[in-house]
């Protein structure tokens, strides 16, 4: 008769093993004295005690799964004999009674002993025992069951912590690319935001179950809360204003340039990080070369410049040594998806207007040295992009890297590159004159200069200056004007300044090659605002235009584009992570040591040596290619413009706004 009930048990066992296991919290003597009570009589009592039965009770009486919810143990549904009903009743009413320990794990394929031979008495004694699957043997059990015990509670706590608006509300912010880089978190927090519901409906005595099911296969969901985007929720769900917790998460993850922190690996970091690339045979993938147009699909292109035989109508604009992009003010606005779908298909040729506050778009593609490689990425191509590294002169970086706001309703912000002492100042409406001397003070109008360089003696030849409004209520609607002084012009030498006004998303930046005399002040632009229209501009600025030159080309100019496509996450097939739009311009040579790639472009596997790939994407050289593919890009999530020429059935010229 026990050799039914032990063939009962084995196979209900195989049809648990389907499923991940479990391990409640059995007290091992308890387990067996529940086991041995089942049996009224002593005799029968006697003949089922055994060190081999007791022993297998101990360590696997507590093995469970879970179905629908359900906690199955391995006593549950057992088909047995009336003898030992009882006993096995005991064992399953005494294992659901206990809370899941752990996930279940065992050393050894046996558990347990199916039989012996007892000599003295000529009998073979049969026992419960399994064999286990190999899904649950393991030689480090107890490091495995740490890091189960620890994803396990960290979900908990993000179940319990994270609230449902919080996460809602960063969705909203995605659908509405209002947050950097915030696609490559949609999925991860749209799969969290069903974990939410879900464990919001279920019963408080079944949470602690509901946890462990769920962090059981790993991955990033168990962990949201250490990342970048968790903290963004953390503070959300803590109540921080909405501005305020997006701004942490931005200084995080989205400065004007993005300068990684160096990190600290170890030697076995390095050689376990080799090892996993040498598994998956991706080795040789971390051969980088720029990528030129015989790489490409045509397929993977939305624009390529078809010549036309007739007179090209962009020679005279082409020729002309500077352009003034406030000549286009009146240039027809249109969004990068309708220019897609309504202005693409016609064009035969298109340039755009190089402009100073395209600096840190440049960008430029990189592709595998040898195409057959195994895939690196998310992605099912080899291609990533890099864009330039030498934009650290970027105004709005440069105000955070020195302590100031840049988040409110109204930034007027000044740069220069000498040793002179600047001043910005700024008259209000009401005649507030906001400047130096009141430096830190928050004004009645929410207006305070927080950042002010270079006073006292030249300390730095990338000053910044910064005044911010952080409150539009608070603002006296009227004109502000704007004015530089030259408190101590100290040297000649790299000279001229740069004045950036932003207000809601919009940006304008007024430069002037050379610095004010010692002591002279600069009129630099009166800004309307009104709680109907906002920030606007009034009169004409006191500026004048500075090319710059950058990749072989000069700003304030139009350049033919080569072709236009998606970033390569984007291409036929792909849609992961962020959406960016590049223009690949003729002419245009990068001359700096492009990224190979990043680690948010590898693949998942890859996550966990990710500091060793940040070193690794830091070292590796990127190999010239002829005739490479460079140009500007523009992410879908960051505001900017473009000048745009097209040239097809008519010429247009309009502004291409993303």
């Amino acid at each position: 008769m026990f050799h039914a009930l032990q063939q009962a048990v084995v196979q209900h066992f195989h049809t648990m093993a389907r499923q991940p296991l479990f391990d409640v919290a059995i007290d091992r003597e308890m387990i067996w004295h529940t086991y041995l009570d089942g049996f009224d009589d002593p005799a029968l009592r006697q003949e089922h005690t055994c060190n081999a039965c007791k022993g297998f009770l101990r360590h696997f009486a507590g093995i469970v799964t879970i179905e629908e919810g359900r906690v199955v143990s391995l006593w549950d549904d057992v088909s047995v004999e009336p003898i030992y009903a009882t006993a096995i009743a005991n064992l399953s009413t005494y294992v659901h009674a206990c809370p899941i320990r752990n996930i279940f794990l065992h050393t050894e394929r046996k558990g347990g002993t199916p039989r012996n031979f007892d000599r003295q008495r000529g009998i073979t004694w049969e026992h419960f025992a399994l064999t286990l699957p190999p899904s649950v043997i393991c030689a480090d059990v107890d490091t495995r069951r740490a890091q189960a015990r620890d994803n396990t509670h960290v979900l908990q706590r993000s179940l319990e912590e994270l609230t449902l608006d919080a996460t809602e509300t960063v969705l909203t912010m995605i659908h509405d690319n209002a947050l950097y880089r915030g696609a490559e978190h949609e999925g991860l927090l749209r799969a969290f935001l069903a974990l939410q519901q879900a464990y919001a409906t279920t019963a408080t005595e079944h949470k602690d179950t509901f946890c462990w099911v769920h962090a059981y296969e790993g991955g990033a969901i168990t962990r949201i809360r250490n990342t970048a985007i968790g903290t963004l929720l953390i503070d959300l769900s803590a109540g921080l204003d909405v501005d305020a917790a997006v701004g942490k998460y931005e200084r995080v993850v989205a400065p004007t340039h993005y300068k990684r922190p160096s990190a600290v690996v170890t030697p076995r970091m390095v050689e376990d990080a080799k090892a996993t690339l040498a598994h998956l045979e991706l080795l040789d993938s971390l051969n980088r070369r720029g990528a030129n147009e015989t790489d490409l699909n045509i397929n993977d292109l939305l624009f390529v410049h078809r010549p036309v035989s007739r007179p090209d109508v962009f020679g005279k604009i082409a020729d002309e040594a500077i352009v003034n992009p406030r000549s286009f003010v009146k240039a027809e606005e249109v969004s990068i998806a309708d220019f897609v779908t309504q202005v693409l298909p016609t064009a035969q040729s298109m340039r755009v207007l190089l402009e100073n506050r395209h600096m840190a778009n440049f960008v430029t593609l990189i592709t595998a040295d040898d195409p057959t490689v195994p895939l690196l990425f998310k992605w099912d191509n080899p291609f990533s992009w890099s864009y330039t590294g030498g934009i650290t002169d970027a105004i709005k970086e440069r105000v955070k890297d020195a302590g100031g706001n840049v988040q409110g309703e109204l930034r007027v912000s000044l740069a220069w590159h000498n040793y002179d002492d600047l001043d910005l100042h700024v008259h209000e409406p009401n005649g507030t004159h906001i400047y130096y001397p009141n430096k830190g003070t928050r004004h009645p109008s929410s207006g305070m200069l927080d950042v002010d360089m270079n006073a006292g003696q030249g300390t730095t030849r990338t000053p910044v200056e910064n005044i911010i409004w952080t409150d539009k209520h608070r603002m006296p609607e009227g004109t502000y004007k704007v004015q530089v002084h030259n408190f101590a012009r100290r040297e000649t030498a790299h000279a001229g300044f740069t004045v950036q006004v932003e207000s809601a998303g919009q940006v304008w930046e007024f430069e002037y090659a050379t610095n004010p005399k010692d002591q002279a002040y600069q009129p630099i632009i009166e800004l309307v605002y009104s709680r109907q229209d906002g920030v606007r501009l009034s009169g004409k600025a006191q500026s004048s235009i500075v090319q710059r030159t950058k990749w072989g080309l000069n700003t304030s100019q139009f350049h033919r584009v080569r072709m236009l496509m998606l970033s390569p996450n984007y291409w036929e097939g792909n849609a992961t992570g962020n959406k960016h739009y590049f223009f690949m311009l003729a002419d245009c040579v990068s001359d700096e040591v492009a990224r190979p790639f990043y680690n948010e472009f590898l693949k998942q596997e890859l996550e966990v040596h990710r500091k060793v790939f940040e070193i690794l994407g830091s070292k590796i050289p990127v190999k010239a290619t002829a005739n490479q593919l460079a140009g500007i890009g523009f992410s879908e999530t960051q505001r900017a413009q473009v000048l745009v020429q097209v040239q097809g059935r008519t010429t247009r010229t309009m502004k291409v706004t993303f």
